[in-house]
């Protein structure tokens, strides 16, 4: 089964960026929301997490704060 991969991002973050090439490698398709642009994602993610911060993964509903590449893995099953 294919998982469902968002990622909350802004354009000027160093770890959104690997974020983005680390899935990318793993041919993980991946939807990505940019709370710098958009504040309806902003809103989003805040409802998700207790603070502001990036990236904020979300695979089939569990997220996971900052680019956790063990925890990413894991969830992703890689």
């Amino acid at each position: 089964m294919e998982k469902k991969v968002r990622i909350y991002t802004i354009s000027t973050c160093p770890y959104c960026k690997m974020l983005k090439e680390f899935l990318l490698q793993n041919n993980i398709q991946f939807e990505e929301l940019n709370v710098g642009e958009n504040r309806e994602y902003f809103q989003e993610m805040m409802k998700k997490i207790d603070y502001p911060g990036v990236p904020v993964v979300e695979i089939n509903g569990k997220i996971i704060v900052g680019f956790d590449k063990e925890e990413i893995k894991k969830e992703l099953g890689i």
